[in-house]
């Protein structure tokens, strides 16, 4: 397992950006707009990460801009943990076992989300290429909130 990033929603892009790079002093890695979903992804690196987040891309600070406003109560606005695995399918599968709740399958070959027991939310991604779609997990619901 590899420690990918932190994602953070954030209602004011320029005012965040302002506060992460030029009080704080992170530096702005790598920018994604995604018109289809109406957000912006910007990620950011602390000055003696930025060479290794250029390497690796990881491990970073995610801010995630969502074009349409939303009120974030009850931390929404922190969004997720993210660790990359070698094996989707056999990690959800180990998690399960294990009794956590698999909050969105990977149906995808690619992306999960599971649950804290503190209701933090943590993606795991899939490294290199997706894996083939497999069952269960491919017809697998979405249970709860990721």
């Amino acid at each position: 397992m590899e420690y990918l990033h932190t994602m953070v929603r954030v209602t004011d892009l320029d005012a965040s950006l302002a506060f992460y790079t030029q009080a704080l002093g992170l530096q702005e890695m790598r920018r994604s707009e995604h018109e289809a979903g109406r957000f912006t992804l910007v990620f950011l690196a602390a000055p003696g990460d930025a060479a290794r987040a250029r390497e690796t891309k990881s491990p970073l600070l995610e801010l995630t801009y969502n074009w349409d406003r939303e009120e974030y109560g009850g931390g929404r606005n922190f969004g997720h943990l993210a660790f990359a695995v070698d094996d989707i399918y056999a990690v959800c599968d180990r998690l399960m076992k294990a009794g956590v709740t698999i909050s969105r399958p990977p149906r995808d070959g690619r992306m999960a989300f599971v649950r804290s027991p503190d209701a933090i939310s943590i993606e795991l991604l899939q490294k290199g290429a997706p894996l083939a779609p497999r069952e269960p997990w491919a017809s697998m619901e979405n249970l709860g909130a990721w």
